[in-house]
């Protein structure tokens, strides 16, 4: 069975259109499983400002000391996947949320304590509760939150949690969804990335902020056995495909 695993944004839930969830009622039509991984970056800064909280980025992450990270839950858990499962049932399908606090769906160790505060990388993901949701033509909604083994919780970047998902899935497809069509060089939009040439896109600085945490998970998930990788802004078109 195809399986197919979208990471967007949670300023994305505002540009989903009847074009979205027709392209996403035509895979389940065709049997597809499918599996959404939300972010919520802009609505988590603002929850911060909003508490007298500066944010602070490193290599594309957001630094996440304690206060930051029970906003980023507060958010991720109380605000964006409400928004998102809700406008999924209206019209029709039937999502369900989940996170790490779901018999450890994600679990993740700290990338660097000092560096990144409660930023971590996963580890394992649940992949019998995955599998598992889907059996009615369900559609789990997935905050990218993440759980140590001592039952700490950790702030996960959603570029990562995704293609971690996909990896575990071996999924056909997996669509990183940002605010621009793809990748941008010298004024135009390149339609296929090796992972090879990764890390020159860094180097020429053709590649900064955000997406490098987005090109790095994508390469992971390429050589982790997920078949194709896109990165655009809609997934009705292909818009810049990482490639082995």
């Amino acid at each position: 069975m195809k399986k197919i695993v979208i990471k967007m944004g949670g300023i994305a839930s505002k540009n989903l259109d009847a074009a979205f969830f027709q392209t996403i009622r035509k895979w389940q039509q065709e049997g597809t499983q499918v599996y959404i991984v939300h972010g919520g970056g802009h609505y988590i800064t603002e929850m911060m400002e909003h508490f007298g909280l500066v944010k602070q980025m490193k290599e594309g992450l957001r630094v996440t000391d304690l206060k930051t990270l029970e906003i980023t839950r507060m958010v991720l858990l109380g605000q964006v996947q409400p928004l998102l499962a809700s406008l999924f049932q209206k019209e029709g399908f039937h999502p369900i949320s989940l996170h790490a606090g779901f018999d450890c769906l994600i679990e993740g160790e700290m990338i660097d304590a000092q560096k990144f505060g409660y930023v971590g990388q996963v580890t394992h993901i649940n992949h019998h509760l995955l599998t598992k949701t889907v059996e009615k033509e369900q559609i789990p909604i997935i905050a990218p939150l993440g759980v140590t083994k001592g039952g700490q919780w950790l702030n996960i970047n959603a570029d990562e949690a995704a293609c971690q998902i996909a990896a575990s899935l071996k999924a056909d497809q997996l669509f990183l969804l940002t605010d621009v069509p793809g990748i941008k060089k010298n004024e135009n939009w390149l339609k296929e990335v090796s992972i090879h040439q990764i890390d020159q896109l860094k180097q020429e600085q053709v590649i900064s902020g955000g997406m490098i945490p987005k090109l790095n998970s994508a390469k992971k998930a390429i050589l982790s056995g997920v078949q194709q990788v896109n990165i655009n802004n809609q997934i009705q078109s292909q818009g810049t495909k990482i490639t082995a």
